[in-house]
């Protein structure tokens, strides 16, 4: 077994095909011979009981009774006129037997048939109408088949009676029947064994031709591999649903996402280094304007030097929130589950938002009007979510404006009266890194509306921005829930 199954697949199915073949052929041959052998044998038992039916004369039975002195009672040699009768009708075995073993062979016999207890037992209680069939042999070896019935005599009235102690034995050589069941064996053999080869043969070429697709699918994958190129592709016949065609089409699928993934993967690499790459340059500069003047003994104004210690604050936090979202990005492509998913009180939730909002605004009029609903979700991120939604609101608001807020039936509504979105830049509001050419002289990384897209998402809910009436901006944030907690929320 472990062997066969080091084989290589298409060998395998030719094996497998083959041993399929093979055993029905066995079957059907097996069969078939047993069927022949059966109709032959049953010819031979009508003969048989055909001659049987033959009532046997009274000079017949004076014949058998005198056949071992026919020498005497027959000097010529000539076989007598019921005797050469019989053999006209039948050229077989005929012999008489008694209750005793004690057996006559009838002059036309082509030899004598051996005697079994069967026989024996037959004679001493012989029964009309009925008769015993077995396969023998006679005293040359030769097979037979023997047919045991009562001994009869007829009158001259047409009536019969049964000799006691008797019976007659009928037998036909089975030389003929034996050789032509040997020689269908032989046939049914050869065209089996030919049968067996050929299906070998098919199951091979049948195995080769399905697994062809399979063999394209291996070398794409050791491609892979071996080259890491992701936008190899395997041809499928788009009409097709077989195995085949969906395992290629599932190995594309891969691929593409792979490609997909890697693509991404790239451009958060060369965004991320093109964001981070202007608050460190502005980093390096203080510090080396600041280091500078120690060097060479001349101190910076007092004014400018702590405008420079605030720059370098500033460009720090800026700093350390950028990887704090590219962290969360991170997280989010690859895959990984939330790290506490619970029942969350959304309206809670907004109230902390607007807290830190308040903060981060003092100068805006922030109006909330929210009613309950609870989600699941990880309740760190979706605040983040929210607080982004927010900030971005704040960002754009002129001083002194108003930012409303309101929750109702799972819908989060926060609008602002700034200058609002172009409708030609809405597609690219929640792409990395993505920033409108009006913003880009306000702080910001460009990932925020990125991170909570792809929170909500998490969510199973949906996120939109849209231009509102009057000016302004209307961010839509739907998240599925229920007005009440469910009955085991703390």
């Amino acid at each position: 077994m472990r062997r066969f199954r080091s084989l290589p697949l298409r060998s395998r199915l030719a094996l497998l095909v083959a041993a399929a073949v093979a055993f029905a052929v066995a079957a059907v041959a097996v069969t078939c011979w047993f069927i022949v052998r059966g109709k032959l044998y049953g010819e031979l038992d009508n003969e048989l009981q055909s001659s049987a039916t033959r009532p046997q004369g009274g000079k017949l039975v004076s014949t058998i009774a005198n056949c071992n002195n026919s020498s005497q009672n027959n000097p010529s040699g000539q076989v007598p006129p019921d005797a050469r009768g019989f053999r006209a009708q039948f050229e077989s075995y005929l012999q008489v037997v008694t209750a005793n073993g004690q057996s006559c062979v009838a002059p036309v016999s082509p030899g004598k048939i051996e005697v079994t207890d069967s026989d024996t037992d037959f004679a001493k209680n012989p029964v009309a109408g009925h008769g015993t069939f077995r396969d023998g042999s006679d005293t040359k070896g030769n097979p037979v088949r023997v047919l045991t019935v009562p001994l009869t005599i007829g009158d001259q009235n047409g009536t019969t009676s049964i000799v006691p102690d008797a019976a007659t034995m009928y037998a036909v050589p089975l030389k003929g029947t034996d050789s032509t069941l040997n020689e269908l064996a032989l046939v049914l053999l050869l065209v089996g064994g030919i049968g067996v080869v050929g299906a070998g043969a098919a199951g091979l070429w049948v195995a080769r031709a399905g697994l062809r697709p399979v063999d394209k699918l291996t070398d794409a994958v050791e491609h892979v591999a071996r080259t890491e190129d992701l936008t190899i592709r395997i041809p499928v016949d788009e009409e097709s649903d077989d195995e085949i065609a969906r395992l290629s089409r599932s190995f594309n699928s891969m691929t593409a996402s792979l490609a997909s993934s890697r693509e991404l993967q790239q451009q958060l690499i060369a965004d991320a280094g093109h964001e981070l790459r202007t608050p460190l340059t502005s980093l390096r500069t203080n510090i080396e304007l600041l280091t500078r003047s120690e060097e060479i003994g001349r101190p910076i104004p007092p004014a400018d030097r702590k405008a420079l210690l605030t720059s370098v604050t500033a460009q720090m936090t800026e700093l350390a929130a950028l990887i704090g979202d590219l962290q969360t990005l991170s997280r989010s492509d690859a895959g990984h589950p939330a790290d506490r998913v619970e029942v969350v009180a959304l309206q809670d939730t907004v109230e902390a938002a607007l807290r830190r909002a308040r903060l981060r605004g003092p100068e805006l009029t922030i109006t909330a009007d929210l009613e309950p609903w609870f989600v699941r979700a990880e309740p760190s991120a979706l605040e983040r979510a929210i607080v982004n939604v927010l900030d971005n609101a704040v960002k754009f608001s002129p001083e002194g404006g108003t930012v409303d807020v309101r929750l109702k039936d799972g819908e989060l509504t926060v609008r602002d009266h700034g200058p609002g979105i172009p409708t030609e830049e809405l597609p690219h509001v929640f792409d990395r890194f993505w920033r409108s050419p009006d913003a880009r002289a306000l702080p910001g990384s460009g990932l925020g509306l990125s991170i909570v897209a792809r929170t909500v998402q998490q969510c199973g809910g949906e996120v939109s921005l849209h231009p509102a009436e009057g000016g302004g901006t209307i961010a839509a944030v739907r998240l599925p829930g229920a007005p009440t907690a469910p009955p085991d929320m703390p």
